[in-house]
Order: C-alpha cells, then sequence, then structure tokens
C-alpha cells in the first residue's frame, strides 16, 4: 500500500440480484454484490466492481480488514477521497 492511499470503511450485501452502490447507510458506503461470500467470491467482486467504477487498477483496491465479513475497511490507491465519494455519489441508486 502507498502513501498515497486512504482508508475506507463499507458494507457489502453479497448475493444480490446486481452490483450496484446503495448509499450512506449507518456513516459507510453501502454495496450490492452479485456473488456469494464463499470462497472470497463476493471480495472479489467487490474489487472489480469499485476498480472499474473508480477508473483505477484491481491492485489499487485493497482490503485491509473484513474478508469474512460485512463490514470491511479498504485502502484506495490512485484517487483521492473526494474523488472516490463523487463517484459513488453520482452512481449511487436513488
Amino acid at each position: 500500500m502507498s502513501n498515497n492511499a486512504f482508508r475506507v470503511s463499507v458494507k457489502v450485501q453479497p448475493n444480490a440480484g446486481s452490483n450496484e452502490v446503495v448509499g450512506i447507510v449507518d456513516g459507510v458506503w453501502k454495496f450490492k454484490i452479485a456473488a456469494p461470500p464463499d470462497k472470497g467470491k463476493a471480495n472479489k467482486k467487490l474489487v472489480e466492481f469499485l476498480s472499474d467504477a473508480l477508473g483505477v487498477r484491481k491492485d489499487c483496491v485493497i482490503i485491509l480488514k473484513g474478508e469474512t465479513k460485512h463490514t470491511k475497511v479498504l485502502a484506495i490507491e490512485s484517487i483521492n477521497q473526494t474523488e472516490y465519494t463523487a463517484v459513488l455519489s453520482a452512481l449511487c441508486k436513488k
């Protein structure tokens, strides 16, 4: 992880019908991910979804904590927190 990365908490709901940004729930960004939680499939899909949405490489989205939990701590590289928030806000399902 580079010094330019920032940390962010997220909540993930696996086994959803599609990948989407739900919005901010209880102070953290919530995502629905269309993959089961077994064998890291939902984590992999979360990283793919976020890297595509943010326009960064997959290795720029790192799960630091919570690999087996719904709430996770991520490190995001190659963009700043303001850009992250702007992209997720634009993608948020209203």
